[in-house]
């Protein structure tokens, strides 16, 4: 790894990988609460997220045409949803899909660009033994499209969004890891279609087409699952010469994480009490 952040001595590792015990809006705050935590100490962390079934929307989704018959589709398919606090547009996770924070301080000394360029250049240090290039560019027809979109041979398997608090930033990653990749994007097509029903909209949302989006395990056509990835990443880090830290959260932090819940909480209150009187309207 050459990129100056993630020259690493001593790495911060919080595992919120148990779907059963993790809950989505926690985790936007556990991310909001380890960059007041970096901006305090200047030490660097990660955080491993997995959730039960949730398509994570961002507040473009929020003010679609139909959002409200879109949302009525998830239900139906059995997905949670929530209003995210970073960058971008929906996201479909489960426990197929891995999440990875990479929490960096001092982000004011950076190029917002540079902590997508570091997350990039982690994915590809990972799988490097696969001999499968990863590229970074939009992958225009893949949902929650972005200029880092990871892809193999066109097919998009992870997308990155960036959070800014204090002085540090939270740069996230999902990783489709198992499952079918296009299936999860099929999802998504319905709920924009159902959502936009053909109206014009000021804002320009993707035409999804499923057969842009793979899982990792399609890809590198090996079978692989969350945890293998898990303790791929731990290992290389510990050959590489880092020290994994997983140590909890203290009594400071926890009171940040509380009060960063409470805000999300707010926030998502907020919109979708908009979207019901929509509905009402």
């Amino acid at each position: 790894m050459e990129h100056s952040l993630l020259q690493f001595e001593k790495l911060r590792l919080i595992d919120h990988s148990d779907p059963d015990e993790a809950e989505i809006l926690n985790s936007f705050a556990a991310d909001d609460t380890l960059c007041l935590a970096a901006s305090e100490s200047d030490e660097s962390a990660m955080r491993f997220w997995v959730h039960r079934p949730t398509v994570v929307l961002g507040i473009p989704d929020s003010r679609l045409p139909f959002i409200v018959k879109g949302l009525s589709y998830l239900v139906d398919h059995s997905y949670d949803t929530i209003i995210r606090n970073s960058g971008g547009l929906a996201v479909v996770l489960d426990e197929g899909i891995l999440n990875v924070s990479l929490v960096f301080p001092d982000y004011k000394k950076y190029d917002i660009h540079d902590g997508y360029e570091a997350m990039v250049e982690f994915i590809q240090w990972l799988f490097k033994e696969y001999k499968s290039s990863i590229e970074a560019y939009e992958i225009e027809t893949s949902y929650c499209p972005g200029t880092y979109d990871l892809s193999i041979g066109g097919k998009k398997f992870a997308g990155i969004s960036q959070r800014r608090v204090k002085n540090a930033s939270a740069v996230q990653v999902y990783l489709c890891v198992e499952g079918d990749g296009a299936e999860r994007a099929r999802l998504l097509k319905e709920f924009y279609e159902r959502s936009i029903k053909g109206e014009s909209t000021k804002f320009t949302y993707p035409e999804v087409d499923p057969d842009v989006m793979q899982s990792l395990e399609q890809l590198l056509q090996t079978p692989l699952t969350v945890e293998q990835v898990m303790k791929m990443i731990t290992d290389k880090l510990t050959e590489h010469g880092v020290q994994v830290d997983h140590r909890p959260f203290n009594h400071q932090e926890l009171e940040w994480f509380e009060s960063r819940q409470k805000l999300m909480e707010d926030r998502n209150n907020k919109i979708k009490s908009s979207t019901d009187d929509t509905k009402r309207s």
